[in-house]
């Protein structure tokens, strides 16, 4: 029994005389950074790309282009103002629609 309680007693003092190594200090830090890091280039980054090309297709709208507006309504741009443009969408039919509500080129579809 005392051989026991011994041989149990030396593998503890060796135990915590052990230092981690770096990888066993930091791993919870590590594993959190490449997470992030797979997050950025596969969820972050793609949708920053997405919306400069929105935002450079909205400001670079022009009189005559077709266009989608989030809502559906299909038409060509008849006037462009700074913060809205007017779309004709009938003969003699045109609505005031916010830039931002422009998610689309028309021509751009396949048909």
């Amino acid at each position: 029994m005392k051989f026991l309680e011994f041989v149990l007693l030396q593998a503890q003092s060796e135990a915590a005389q052990m230092e981690p190594t770096f990888f066993q200090k930091y791993s919870f830090l590590i594993m959190m950074v490449l997470i992030f890091v797979v997050m950025y280039f596969f969820m972050i980054r793609p949708q920053q790309k997405k919306q400069k090309e929105i935002n450079k297709f909205r400001n670079g709208l022009k009189k005559g282009d077709k266009v989608v507006t989030v809502g559906g309504i299909y038409g060509v741009v008849a006037d462009v103002k700074e913060q809205f443009i007017i779309v004709e969408v009938d003969n003699n039919v045109k609505i005031r629609v916010d830039k931002t509500c422009i998610v689309k080129d028309v021509t751009d579809v396949a048909r």
